[in-house]
């Protein structure tokens, strides 16, 4: 009996010891820039920068957004910005894979960015390292920006988490 508690003991306190790797959604968050292709008139040739945390459940925490061209369809700050990740890790290969939505409204209008399989990236240590998302984009709403559409590329600047 005596025995059968210590390798109990040995065997909890393995277990513990790989458990400081961080997950694909703690580094995954940091700054990325996005550039979408498509769309007619003012719903066209939309890209920003964001800087973002993504919880255990996958939401995004925005910290900034900012529309580097916007036209007149939505104010600078993007307005009200909302996302979620579903990231998997492949841990033979270290390869982050998953989907992402990320959702901007403001003037009337919401832009919807969607890629149900285009989240790409490796986990190196505690970095993430030529993260990329694919997908596609649409916009609606009317005020002035109908018509939109397109594909979508966004990239990340390397991140490192403690």
């Amino acid at each position: 009996m005596k025995e059968v508690a210590i390798l109990l003991l040995v065997a909890l306190m393995l277990n513990g010891c790989g458990s400081s790797r961080p997950t694909a959604q703690s580094v995954t968050g940091g700054v990325w820039s996005a550039s979408l292709s498509g769309g007619e008139g003012s719903a066209s040739g939309f890209s920003f920068i964001t800087q973002f945390t993504v919880d255990s459940s996958g939401t995004l925490s925005f910290s900034r957004f900012e529309f580097i061209n916007q036209g007149n369809c939505f104010p600078l700050d993007g307005g009200a910005v909302s996302g979620n990740m579903g990231l998997t890790e492949n841990m033979a290969t270290d390869q982050v894979t998953g989907s992402m939505t990320l959702t901007v409204a403001g003037n009337g209008n919401t832009l919807t960015l969607s890629s149900p399989d285009g989240v790409n990236g490796t986990l190196t240590g505690t970095t993430l390292s030529n993260g990329s998302v694919t997908g596609t984009w649409t916009v609606s709403g009317g005020t002035g920006c109908t018509g939109g559409g397109g594909s979508f590329t966004m990239t990340s600047e390397t991140t490192t988490k403690a």
